[in-house]
């Protein structure tokens, strides 16, 4: 472990380039300039170690990556371009320096490839668990942030690439069964829990070109997240049971109790784009965007009801059943 807070700050200075910051690690405060003609995009995101991580399943350099993903995934679902993120750390004193350089590997590797410079935070030390709160801050042109609030009846319902990976990959990894994960689909599986790609330029590309009525990440899983976009649009959706594009199972991750479509609807930690088109621009959204599929999977409902479809052509409730921290708190 680092001897004091002083060593730990300079190791990170070193490691930590402004990138248009006016000043950072080191003072009592970051400085930064904004842009004229653009909205600032503030975010927060808590990763709690036996919540969001467990030890024993994700390598510290995931856990630093996945810290970061998480607020960009949010920057993404507002149209907006990264900027500048601050780290507070509450280091479990288990920890070992070793797992601390790892972990800051994985958050700056990921900062460098999206453009992010980290410019402060805060650290101490606790008796148990670990736990990170990353803030970022982003940019968005003035009037072009996308929200939940904008879907209209009738405007038709995107995702984007293949839902539920991350939650196979994480009950992969938690089978501990080095055969199960052999094939291409489970390590494609692992890296989307483990190293999640957060949708920036997707977002970016919906709000530039005015495409979207109402944009949200897939953090929670499809039938949570959608719900919190009808609601906040005062409408209701339904979404067909054929078109989710659910993960590539095998027999033994069937094995393993797994199913396809609810691993879709209510896995969680995709980090993908769920996003609403008015009817007379969806013939204007690509089938790929930079190689990642884009999926028409429903349409947006003037009855404030969420529907599943299934493939027989009957229609159920489709109930949020991905995560919830206060619903799994009191349960």
């Amino acid at each position: 472990m680092f001897r004091s807070e002083t060593e730990f700050v300079r190791w990170l200075q070193r490691r930590s380039p402004r990138r248009g910051a006016r000043l950072g690690i080191g003072d009592d405060a970051a400085l930064v300039g904004v842009a004229r003609g653009h909205d600032l995009i503030l975010t927060t995101d808590l990763s709690l170690e036996d919540i969001h991580f467990l030890r024993a399943v994700h390598p510290p350099r995931s856990v630093g990556h996945r810290a970061l993903a998480r607020s960009l995934s949010d920057i993404a679902a507002m149209g907006g371009t990264p900027r500048f993120a601050l780290v507070s750390l509450a280091i479990s004193k288990r920890t070992t320096r070793a797992w601390l350089q790892e972990f800051y590997a994985g958050l700056q590797a990921l900062a460098k490839r999206f453009g992010v410079a980290v410019i402060g935070g805060d650290t101490a030390a606790v008796p148990e668990r670990t736990a990170v709160d990353v803030v970022l801050t982003g940019e968005v042109r003035r009037g072009k942030a996308l929200l939940r609030s904008g879907a209209r009846p009738g405007d038709q319902i995107f995702v984007s690439g293949r839902l539920g990976l991350s939650a196979l990959g994480l009950r992969l990894l938690s089978a501990r069964r080095a055969d199960l994960r052999r094939s291409p689909q489970s390590v494609e599986a692992v890296q989307a829990h483990l190293y999640p790609v957060p949708q920036c330029a997707l977002g970016r590309y919906l709000s530039e070109k005015r495409l979207a009525s109402a944009l949200i990440d897939l953090s929670d899983g499809l039938s949570t997240d959608l719900g919190h976009l009808v609601e906040a649009s005062g409408v209701g959706a339904r979404v067909w049971e054929s078109l989710i594009p659910a993960p590539e199972v095998s027999a033994p991750h069937l094995a393993l109790g797994v199913s396809p479509l609810e691993l879709a609807l209510h896995g969680g930690e995709d980090y993908q784009l769920l996003f609403s088109v008015p009817p007379r621009k969806a013939s204007l959204i690509p089938r790929e965007f930079r190689g990642l599929p884009l999926h028409r999977i429903g349409e947006i409902t003037r009855r404030k009801a969420l529907l599943l479809v299934r493939a027989n052509g009957q229609q159920e409730p489709l109930r949020p059943a991905g995560y919830d921290h206060f619903r799994n708190w009191t349960a």
